[in-house]
């Protein structure tokens, strides 16, 4: 036997002898020491907690549970028990509408009791204008007061707005702070079922580091807030600002805490507004309202339609319409198009609300897929009507036939509407909620539609029944079929 197999033999019985603890083992209950404000563990019982400063926060606890990363995780008795999901009732999340039918839309039917909104936008969009109107609606229709707590303005210039607007009423109260203690002790006194918040970057949490908009702040306020809109049941909306390149400035766990995220979208040189919905967890989150910019106030647009329509009384070159979907909301969109002169070098293609990189797709596709029409040397300039921005492919056939019909000089019957995305092989491909977007044209009055091959007789829903439907493979015969129907 070699030497040392013995004594490696006898040291390893030894130590079986005496198997080690795991370290997973679950250790005996002792008694522990807990702060119910912030959750610090001092080693001992203290008055005063030395992590928040909370006075009588300290319990006593029983730590007994399992070891993770070598600490265990005490067990403390739920406030109240787990229960079948049956037994539960929905009426305390049932929405209450605003009054204000376009954002009972993107909320998906009102704001529901202890839910937290979030409103960004960029500034001068009309977010607290918005707001204001939303806050006299519910202090009017809902029975319960409203407050709007502003962090911006004094409350002699919101009250200002409100008399421009018309938003007064006996239960819509209004305070100026930036304190959020003192927010907190406005919902004591008031009571309200609505609280509005303008906005939270500046509202400050004594006792948390940082300065008031920053991401520590921020992240503090916004905490606390949701916290007790749950706790008192009382519907939220919070103001939030916007980067530079649209997102919600601050933390992005500030789209984690709250319920429904809204942006609100706008073009200054436009009366037309926006909400669109980003996150919602009491209804869709793709829908989007829309709204009316005036000297009045803010007022919803239930059929927004007629804003991006233009009526001739002649047929115009260089014009074709389309149906965008916004959402699930379907609004006829013309687009129109200038064929400038054969320039030198290289020519401007300019846009405004259009995609540009698609434009130039497009422009590329009609250029080689089309005999007698030469884009290469001239300036093409394309655009929508009344400010809307449409960007997805869906438009590409009607930006197609804008092109080719101000490049050839010939008009499309205003009766037309052309629907489909155009590859770059000059194909005519899908695209998804056709039905709706030719029943939302026929209602407007037009009669005949371009539609990709398969969208007028693969999908489950029905065509309009007055309305001529078409299905173009490419984007010559899209151009044969305008023609037509445009000579017809």
């Amino acid at each position: 036997m070699p030497r040392g197999a013995g004594n490696s033999a006898g040291a390893g019985a030894g130590r079986g002898a005496a198997a080690p603890r795991s370290r997973s083992a679950p250790r005996e209950p002792r008694p522990a020491y807990a702060c119910d404000a912030c959750g610090h563990h001092p080693p001992k019982w203290v008055g005063r907690c030395p992590e928040c400063g909370e006075w009588g926060s300290v319990i006593e606890t029983v730590v007994a549970g399992p070891v993770v990363s070598g600490r265990v995780i005490s067990t403390r008795m739920p406030t109240e028990p787990a229960r079948p999901i049956a037994t539960i009732s929905a009426a305390p999340a049932k929405a209450r509408p605003t009054g204000v039918s376009e954002l009972d839309r993107v909320l998906g039917g009102g704001l529901v009791p202890g839910a937290v909104v979030l409103l960004a936008g960029e500034p001068g969009v009309g977010k607290s204008t918005l707001l204001l109107d939303v806050a006299q609606q519910w202090a009017a229709g809902a029975g319960s007061p409203s407050l709007i707590v502003s962090g911006e303005e004094s409350t002699s210039q919101v009250r200002l707005r409100a008399e421009r607007i018309g938003a007064l009423h006996e239960k819509l109260y209004l305070a100026a702070e930036s304190d959020l203690g003192v927010v907190l002790g406005h919902l004591d006194a008031v009571q309200p079922g609505l609280l509005v918040l303008d906005s939270v970057q500046t509202i400050s949490m004594p006792g948390s580091d940082g300065i008031p908009g920053g991401v520590t702040q921020v992240r503090a306020v916004t905490a606390a807030l949701v916290a007790a809109a749950k706790e008192r049941n009382i519907a939220t909306v919070l103001v939030g600002h916007v980067t530079k390149d649209g997102q919600v400035a601050g933390p992005r766990v500030l789209e984690h805490l709250v319920d429904v995220v809204l942006h609100f979208e706008g073009d200054k040189h436009s009366s037309l507004r926006m909400v669109r919905g980003m996150k919602n967890r009491f209804g869709a989150a793709d829908e989007v309202g829309c709204f009316e910019m005036h000297e009045g106030g803010i007022s919803s647009l239930p059929d927004p339609s007629g804003l991006f329509l233009t009526r001739y009384t002649e047929p115009v070159p260089g014009t074709c319409v389309t149906v965008a979907m916004e959402g699930r909301r379907a609004l006829v969109t013309e687009v129109q198009a200038l064929i400038g002169a054969t320039v030198a070098g290289s020519p401007r293609r300019t846009v405004s609300g259009l995609d540009s990189a698609r434009l130039a797709m497009v422009l590329a596709v009609l250029q080689r897929r089309t005999e007698r029409l030469t884009l290469h040397d001239r300036e093409v300039f394309a655009a929508t009507v009344g400010g809307i921005r449409v960007v997805e492919p869906a438009a590409d056939l009607a930006v197609a036939l804008a092109v080719a019909s101000g490049g050839l000089n010939l008009a499309i019957s205003p009766q037309l509407v052309a629907i489909g995305e155009v590859g770059l092989t000059g194909e005519v491909r899908r695209v998804g909620a056709v039905a709706r977007r030719l029943a939302e044209a026929a209602r407007l009055g037009f009669r005949h539609a371009l539609v990709p091959p398969g969208a007028a007789s693969g999908g489950t829903d029905p065509m309009p029944p007055n309305m001529h439907v078409v299905e173009v493979g490419d984007v010559r015969a899209a151009l044969q079929a305008a023609a037509r129907a445009s000579a017809g």
